[in-house]
């Protein structure tokens, strides 16, 4: 599977929503359902246990709180959910990080990228919301140059 698969599985309740022009919204769908075997996978080693459940709630924050924020009006208030979104994005790319030495590499650097994209498309909605910048330092994320690519097939653990 790979993400145009997985795009065409997706059910018509949720793609004719308006979210779904949100190409960041369509990646944190993915990047649960992805990540529900990432969950599966960790939570079979007791020691993982934790960091699956920490992981699959980060996880499926990402697109739930998007969904949230879309349905409120322009401004701070929706500026509020998509930063919960980027906390959600960045707390997943930090479990996946801590669990480097039990997931195959193929899969931590796939999961990693594409919570790194999601992460880079939703810093700079922030101030658009806000009208005023983000509270933290801008970062240059270069996806253009990363090895991650939506189009590969997705590695399961």
């Amino acid at each position: 599977m790979n993400y145009a698969k997985w795009l065409i599985d997706v059910p018509s309740e949720i793609t004719n929503d308006p979210i779904w022009k949100l190409e960041v919204y369509r990646l944190g769908l993915f990047a649960g359902d992805v990540g529900l075997q990432d969950v599966y996978f960790l939570a079979k080693q007791p020691l993982m246990l934790k960091i699956a459940d920490q992981l699959h709630r980060s996880i499926d924050s990402i697109s739930v709180n998007l969904t949230e924020g879309y349905s409120r009006s322009k401004g701070p208030d929706r500026a509020h959910f998509i930063e919960a979104s980027l906390g959600s994005a960045r707390e997943s790319r930090e479990w996946y990080y801590k669990s480097r030495h039990v997931l195959k590499p193929e899969v931590l650097k796939h999961r990693m990228g594409l919570t790194t994209r999601i992460v880079s498309m939703l810093a700079p909605m922030i101030p658009h919301q806000r009208k005023h910048a983000i509270r933290e330092d801008k970062a240059e994320y270069n996806t253009l140059s990363s090895d991650f690519s939506l189009d590969s097939e997705v590695p399961l653990p």
